[in-house]
């Protein structure tokens, strides 16, 4: 069983940053593809990032390309998620998710995740 923990959200202006991390415990969490997730309110949970158990696939939804930045570090047992060039429309609460899935079976879908952090808000002042 494995228990993740965000942190690193907080509030921010246009533009500014944020690192979100995401730290495990329980499990071999380096052997879980690892993503992000994000939900605003009123909306439903839309991808935002992931990473293979490695480090060697990332993937992001296209509206974060260029400004995310997903990262592992398996010896802490942590997930980082560098958020760049934040909008006002990236405000939401962040979740992090572990899968036993392979890569080339998806990484998208919150289906394909066995366990879920809480989450950590961000909100993005215009």
């Amino acid at each position: 069983q494995v228990q993740l923990l965000e942190s690193g959200g907080g509030l921010v202006q246009a533009g500014g940053s944020l690192r979100l991390s995401c730290a495990a415990s329980g499990g071999t969490f380096s052997s879980y593809l690892t993503g992000w997730f994000r939900q605003a309110p009123g909306k439903e949970r839309e991808f935002v990032a992931a990473i293979s158990w490695s480090g060697g696939y990332t993937s992001y939804a296209d509206s974060m390309k260029g400004r995310f930045t997903i990262s592992r570090d398996n010896a802490k047992n942590t997930v980082y998620l560098q958020m760049n060039s934040l909008k006002p429309e990236d405000t939401a609460v962040y979740c992090c998710a572990a899968s036993t899935s392979r890569w080339s079976e998806g990484y998208s879908n919150t289906a394909r995740y066995n366990y879920w952090g809480q989450g950590t808000q961000v909100t993005v002042s215009s």
